[in-house]
């Protein structure tokens, strides 16, 4: 149905609900919907994972997959791996993609984007999230966003707040201090909602004692007094612990996992609480005005809402540019890289990510992926018969292959000693296979013309509900990895995570490193048209890669993972904050990314915006000196008069720009009041006079142009 006059015509449905019903669209009334009013003609909300892709359908009200043939879709590329593009433009058509397969499969809401800091590199999580920079986290995202609701679909951005870790994430209490939330942990999302976000998921812990979805600061203070938020607010599945303070607090709808709906907090409890008297129905009634409001922002009520559609040719394509883009070439020593097809007869592929598939692990970010094409299988289609590719995996991958046997508690002397035969047998045949694997790797390494070793870690290391141990790659593939450069000097590393691993082991004997993400169905071809010169590498660290855990600001200054409370006592130095402040040199820096071409940059020229005392722009001149067209992401650091607790400089902006050999073009950046300011408790943000110096270059460490800049 169309209405004139949107405000007058939500008074009116307002007026013909119930109570009960008022009550049905403000909690789940299936596992990911909320309820409908059918004799009013309003439909429920459909919500779906995630921000890799739509996920499968389930049923109603049980965790089963109840999708034939008909529920596959394109796998996108993770928030790690958009964020290693730099690039806006990118990110936001890979959001078209998710908005118009959420529309196609009938969603409302999709719940993603996640933009929660990459606090620690074990987080299981950090492969949702973009990076441990809020100024790319929060651009990125908000073109994310843009893209997601250009088809009436509302992008659902997560976790509000503190959300950086997975361990005791249903009770732990995050301590962190107002400044630090401010400057760190907040601008995403304030980014997010300056962008249009139409929802927002409340966090499952706590944040400074307080539930998140319960917390009248969070939703009602901060998001919608302080930045205009005027969307719905929705509880992480499970995340509503009482009916009172979450309903005050400013929370519009609870999710859970239970199928028990009418007994969720929201639903009969807040019938109940209203009809007693604790809680006034006007409070009931401002967030069914929200709900309804976004679903006239949806065109719910109209025949003209955007139809959408799921992998089509135009998708998968972007989801290769994206991957493309994605991959960020770390070492190139030698200039092995680009490999030459034609130079080049056989090919061994090492290495435990070579051929898996990462889609439909994850949890809630697992999708059902129309296909998914894995490095090996890229190589093998990119170079087409004109070499002949083998596999080795190397290791045992599978933390299934371990068979294990239980001893009962009361089990006799003959079974004890059957099964710890069993058990030792197992042993021993794993052990075999291992070292079995690990000299057919070793000996192809001796003689195929390129070696490619492909490792790092998969989802059952990097999930929703758990944290890393630690950042050693798993199945001993360190051992393996140096026994094969030991071999073969000229060994090509390509490593795919989410998050920071350990390289320590064989670094210095790796002449040739690429870091690549769960970039998507066309991971594979991507890679392989990287590798072969097809594509220049263009993308950069979103993160830090430390050369230990122990030089992570998280682990030299604060806590983790903690107990009832982890304290963010290491401030605002997360990341290349701490690195670069502390002067702990990291293994490889934020932002830093290389390239088959060179560019150059040239003095930047400094201009205040007319009229005003506290807005800059910044021009400078980038040129491709290479032989190659080429890609290169220009950043600009801010670096504020010295104080205690404050980083010694932070990203302010980057621009990702396009040159064929010999091209020049000029970049401008532009700097406003808050880029010279800081958050001051009690008094809100501050500009600080002083001197300021402006650092351009391509990342935190390579910063080749500076000027002073007085204010």
């Amino acid at each position: 149905m169309q209405f004139n006059g949107i405000d007058e015509k939500i008074e009116e449905l307002l007026s013909m609900m119930t109570l009960e019903e008022k009550a049905g669209m403000c909690h789940g009334n299936g596992l990911f919907r909320t309820g409908g009013i059918p004799r009013l003609g309003i439909p429920p909300l459909v919500f779906s994972d995630g921000p890799m892709g739509v996920r499968n359908e389930f049923a109603d009200n049980q965790w089963e997959t109840i999708g034939g043939n008909w529920d596959f879709v394109t796998y996108l590329p993770s928030c790690t791996a958009l964020a290693a593009t730099f690039n806006r433009t990118l990110t936001e058509r890979v959001g078209e993609v998710l908005g118009c397969e959420a529309r196609g499969r009938g969603k409302d809401v999709i719940l993603a984007p996640g933009v929660n800091i990459i606090r620690t590199p074990l987080c299981g999580r950090n492969y949702e999230y973009f990076s441990e920079d809020p100024v790319l986290t929060g651009e990125l995202a908000s073109a994310f966003i843009k893209g997601v609701q250009s088809f009436d679909v509302a992008a659902c951005v997560k976790h509000f707040a503190a959300n950086n870790q997975e361990t005791e994430r249903l009770a732990v209490s995050a301590a962190v201090d107002e400044r630090t939330l401010r400057e760190l942990y907040f601008p995403a999302f304030e980014a997010a909602v300056r962008a249009g976000v139409l929802t927002v998921m409340t966090a499952y812990n706590r944040l400074n004692g307080t539930f998140c979805s319960h917390s009248p600061e969070l939703i009602t203070e901060i998001l919608r007094k302080e930045w205009g938020f005027d969307g719905v607010v929705v509880s992480d599945w499970g995340a509503v612990h009482d009916t009172e303070a979450p309903a005050e607090a400013g929370l519009d709808i609870e999710m859970n996992v239970t199928t028990d709906f009418d007994d969720y907090f929201f639903a009969k409890p807040l019938i109940k609480a209203v009809q007693n008297g604790k809680i006034s129905e006007s409070i009931l009634d401002e967030k069914v005005r929200r709900i309804l409001k976004l679903m006239f922002r949806l065109n719910m009520f109209s025949k003209d809402r955007k139809r959408g559609g799921f992998n089509l040719p135009q998708h998968q394509q972007t989801v290769l540019e994206a991957a493309k883009e994605s991959f960020v070439l770390l070492k190139n020593d030698k200039g092995i890289l680009p490999l030459n097809a034609d130079r080049i007869k056989t090919v061994a592929v090492i290495g435990n990510n070579a051929d898996k598939k990462h889609s439909t692990g994850g949890d809630s970010a697992a999708v059902k992926a129309l296909y998914e094409i894995t490095p090996l299988s890229g190589i093998v289609m990119r170079l087409a018969g004109g070499a002949k590719v083998t596999y080795y995996p190397g290791c045992v991958d599978d933390t299934h292959s371990r068979q294990e046997f239980h001893m009962p508690s009361n089990a006799d002397e003959k079974t004890r000693v059957e099964i710890e035969e069993k058990s030792r047998a197992a042993h021993e045949e794993y052990i075999n296979v291992e070292k079995r694997l690990n000299e057919e790797a070793i000996q192809a390494a001796r003689t195929a013309d390129a070696v490619i070793f492909i490792g790092g870690t998969g989802h059952e290391q990097e999930s929703e509900g758990r944290d890393r141990a630690d950042m050693t790659l798993p199945y001993e593939q360190d051992k393996l990895l140096e026994r094969v450069l030991a071999i073969n000097s000229n060994t090509v590393v390509v490593i795919l995570s989410g998050s920071p691993v350990d390289m320590n082991p064989w670094i210095n004997n790796a002449p040739t490193v690429m870091q690549g993400f769960f970039s998507g169905m066309h991971s594979g071809t991507a890679l392989a048209e990287v590798l072969f010169g097809d594509d220049n590498p263009s993308g950069h660290l979103p993160f830090t890669i430390p050369v230990r855990e122990e030089d992570t600001g998280v682990k030299a200054l604060g806590e983790y993972p903690g107990g009832e409370k982890v304290c963010y006592t290491e401030g605002l130095f997360v990341g290349y904050r701490y690195h670069d402040t502390y002067n702990v040199p990291p293994l490889f820096p934020f932002g830093h990314g290389l390239s088959y071409t060179a560019f150059s940059l040239a003095k930047g020229v400094l201009r205040q915006v007319s009229g005003s005392c506290k807005e800059y722009e910044i021009n400078v001149e980038i040129t491709n000196t290479g032989a190659r067209a080429g890609a290169q992401s220009v950043q600009l650091y801010v670096e504020p008069p010295k104080k205690a607790g404050s980083p010694i400089r932070t990203l302010q902006g980057f621009e990702k720009i396009y040159l064929n050999p010999g091209e020049s073009k000029t970049i401008t950046f532009k700097l406003d009041e808050r880029t010279f300011s800081e958050f001051c408790i009690n008094t809100g943000w501050v500009f600080v006079p002083g001197d300021y110096t402006i650092y351009i270059g391509t990342s935190s460490r390579d910063l080749p142009i500076a000027m002073t800049l007085t204010l």
